[in-house]
């Protein structure tokens, strides 16, 4: 991510975490959030109770609402909106300790990089597995999990998510 440019949030609010954020002009995050190493461009705005974790890039005009996890690893392009109580996984086999029963260290996995392309929306309580990419105006319905690539202007339902019936209308405006 290069080196990061503490900037001063566009709102004021308390009990916030701001480590080693790069911001860009006019970001807006709400209270009770831990943001750190992370990368958010202009004009976007952050939530309550939201963790950004060290690697993360957002980009500009996001909507990124209350309650949601985005890990390291993950990459979201401008102008997409995540619901409410989204968690990104960035681990295909999380385990607390390794084999001979010690903690495991960053050494012990594999990071799993996600991309979410512009314009996507990823509805509330949708879970996406690391190693994804959620095409460009793509639309996740809540609740959905999911565990492969969303192709682009795609909607997808259910665990494990799936394309809707053709035939079915989409909340996604017309690719060009």
């Amino acid at each position: 991510m290069g080196e990061h440019k503490p900037t001063p949030a566009a709102n004021a609010a308390p009990h916030r975490l701001l480590d080693d954020v790069s911001l860009g002009e006019d970001v807006v995050i709400h209270s009770f959030t831990n943001l750190y190493g992370c990368s958010i461009g202009p004009k976007t705005r952050v939530g309550t109770f939201v963790e950004i974790q060290r690697g993360a890039v957002i980009g500009s005009a996001c909507k990124i609402q209350s309650h949601t996890f985005i890990c390291d690893g993950v990459r979201i392009e401008d102008e997409v909106f995540v619901g409410h109580g989204v968690v990104f996984v960035n681990d295909k086999h999380p385990r607390a300790t390794g084999a001979e029963g010690a903690l495991q260290t960053e050494s012990d996995w594999e990071l799993l990089s996600t991309l979410v392309e512009r314009g996507a929306s990823i509805g509330s309580g949708a879970t996406i597995l690391g190693g994804v990419r959620i095409g460009a105006w793509a639309t996740i319905v809540a609740g959905a999990v999911v565990v492969g690539d969303v192709a682009a202007g795609a909607t997808v339902v259910g665990n494990p998510a799936r394309p809707l019936p053709s035939g079915r209308a989409s909340s996604a405006p017309a690719l060009q």
